[in-house]
């Protein structure tokens, strides 16, 4: 296994590629879209990640990492396509499989006897025993003429490269011979983290219930900030007190969750079990429901004809990650109610985000109200400026000073 063609170049699939390429396999990137590929063997990225630049550039200078629209013959095939979701009539959401299939259609047509096929991407249990399928009809090879394993990513954007090689992996496969193949790959890279090796579903299952646990504990801390603002109470410190209780660890409550996968994985496991899972489906509306919450609080606050700037858009502090964000959904609800609204996002140079104008932080602190929404580091260096405003604070930065 020393010839790795990593599919799909986004969060996951570009910092794989660039640390399989360090760790010593010969990796090829492949990607569908033209600009994308380009920029990469020009050592260009759009993706901001901690030392991800630098990795690039020796990466590609060891000659050990290429990018290409087309898939090369190799030993091993890593699918970290998108996989995003389908909103259903009931307001719950599917997972929309079509980019893992078509990365699966292309792979067969490249596959050997012996190959690895790995599938990285988040997917509802049962997917791979799919993926096999789709392996099967478009190699002409039986299922057991190679191998596919399962192993989910487990890090989170700021702390990317950190995480791939320091979390321990996961790596689940219907036989043992596919996770024998798995781990030796992986060994080679995840040097500070454990391999833990499970059957496939169970893997698949893995991801889904680590991040639906955290959804749920951070729908019981956006439901007590509710509760704590008609009791007129600090959420932060009632939180901080519950839990120097040693087996309370209550999350942090927010604008809402957002990114690609708490915010959607635990639908996945919803939408297979519905009537097993009222628990699961409660959390996602409490937490889809919060932007809204707030932007009721924020409109019971704001004088006639007001302008609010709305500071983050990210789903999480200091990444320019802007799926599923809470803010934006918050920004849109603002605006229904009649209030003008703009962004502040530092982590993006775009002018406008999705509809409203991204202005500096200097511009920001002008407008008549501020609504905190994302901890980034830049607005932490300015606390004071932004408490002098009135403002609206959903992650408990401007009054941390109180708290001990």
């Amino acid at each position: 296994m020393e010839r790795i063609c990593v599919l799909g170049l986004g969060y996951i699939g570009l910092p794989t590629a660039v640390t399989l390429a360090l760790g010593g396999f010969s990796v090829c990137g492949v990607d569908t879209q033209s600009a994308v590929v380009e920029g990469l063997r020009a050592g260009r990225t759009s993706l901001v990640e901690p030392g991800l630049d630098e990795a690039l550039a020796e990466a590609l200078a060891s000659g050990r990492l290429v990018f290409s629209r087309e898939l090369p013959e190799a030993d091993a095939f890593i699918i970290t396509v998108q996989t995003p979701h389908l909103t259903q009539s009931d307001g719950t959401r599917a997972a929309d499989l079509r980019f893992v299939e078509a990365a699966a259609r292309d792979t067969a047509a490249r596959l050997k006897p012996g190959n690895l096929v790995v599938l990285e991407s988040t997917v509802p249990p049962g997917t791979c025993r799919r993926l096999e399928t789709w392996l099967s009809e478009g190699s002409g090879l039986a299922a057991d003429e190679f191998h596919v394993a399962h192993c989910p990513e487990r890090v989170i954007p700021g702390r990317i490269l950190r995480e791939l090689a320091g979390n321990d992996r996961i790596v689940g496969a219907r036989t043992e011979a596919a996770a024998h193949l798995a781990c030796g790959l992986y060994r080679r890279v995840a040097t500070g983290g454990r391999l833990r090796v499970t059957d496939d579903i169970t893997a698949e299952m893995c991801k889904l219930v680590e991040n639906t646990f955290r959804d749920i504990n951070i729908a019981y801390a956006n439901e007590l900030s509710l509760v704590a603002e008609k009791l007129g109470i600090d959420v932060f410190r009632l939180i901080e007190l519950a839990n120097c209780h040693p087996r309370v660890n209550i999350l942090t409550p927010g604008v809402g969750v957002g990114g690609h996968c708490i915010a959607v994985d635990p639908w996945f496991i919803h939408g297979l079990f519905p009537d097993d899972t009222p628990l699961v489906a409660a959390a996602r509306r409490v937490n889809d429901q919060k932007p809204l919450r707030v932007a009721d609080a924020v409109w019971s606050r704001l004088p006639p004809g007001a302008r609010v700037c709305v500071l983050g858009l990210a789903y999480k502090p200091d990444v320019d990650d802007l799926r599923e964000s809470p803010s934006l959904v918050l920004c849109h609800a603002l605006r229904a109610r009649g209030a003008a609204v703009a962004a502040c996002e530092p982590h993006t140079a775009a002018a406008a985000v999705d509809g409203f104008d991204n202005i500096p932080l200097e511009a920001a602190l002008s407008y008549d109200f501020l609504v905190l929404a994302v901890g980034h580091t830049a607005f932490e260096a300015r606390r004071a400026d932004i408490a002098a405003r009135p403002h609206y604070d959903c992650v408990g930065m401007l009054a941390a000073d109180n708290r001990s």
